[in-house]
């Protein structure tokens, strides 16, 4: 499977984004229908939403998986009011479709299947402690994890962990998948099985890496 370095996905997506595709929306439909087609119906879904565009890719994916009468509920420990653009838009999507947003884990039990969308490939740094709280609580749960583009906690130039990652059943990458996740090392070993939807975006030939 061919990869390419997030500079190089970066390129293609602004690229996309100045031809006027709308990629939120898009990547949140993808991340739906492909768990709709893993999970039984009446699986409760929690959607891990992050501070940024992969957040707001999670919100997607819940409105997606709430229309299709899922039990859905994203969780948002960020401030809503910090969200960029595209995701705050998503965000303001859920809440207008009645959709339930928590700040925290509550105490009752696991879902059946968990929305990886806290930090996409854009992480350089160690978890916070906070976020890697989380992390563990969730892998934990030793539940089915889908995470977006990478899974929490890799690094997804080098497929470093920083920090203990988002255990991942299933890991879909919009565009093209990261290096990071393709490649041997700790990104591939905790994607699980790799997954790719183009969003209909073509990688430049000479970005490859």
């Amino acid at each position: 499977m061919q990869s390419y370095s997030v500079a190089a996905i970066r390129h293609a997506e602004r690229l996309a984004l100045k031809e006027g595709r709308a990629l939120m929306p898009l990547a949140g439909a993808a991340a739906a229908r492909y768990a709709a087609e893993r999970i039984p119906p009446g699986t409760r879904v929690l959607a891990l939403a992050g501070p940024g565009n992969n957040g707001g890719d999670a919100m997607e994916a819940a409105a997606g998986l709430h229309a299709r009468g899922f039990e859905t509920c994203v969780l948002l420990p960020a401030d809503p009011a910090k969200l960029p653009p595209d995701a705050a838009r998503a965000h303001a999507g859920w809440l207008a479709s009645g959709g339930i947003v928590r700040a925290a884990l509550a105490g009752d039990e696991a879902p059946g299947l968990v929305i990886d969308g806290l930090f996409g490939i854009g992480l350089n740094r160690p978890l916070e402690p906070h976020w890697q709280a989380l992390v563990d609580a969730v892998n934990r749960w030793r539940v089915p994890v889908l995470a977006l583009d990478v899974p929490s906690g890799i690094d997804a130039d080098t497929g470093a962990a920083l920090g203990r990652p988002v255990r991942a059943r299933w890991t879909l990458s919009f565009i093209a998948p990261a290096n990071g996740v393709a490649l041997p090392g700790p990104g591939r070993d905790a994607a699980g099985e790799l997954h790719v939807d183009t969003l209909g975006v073509a990688m430049p030939g000479s970005a490859a890496l």
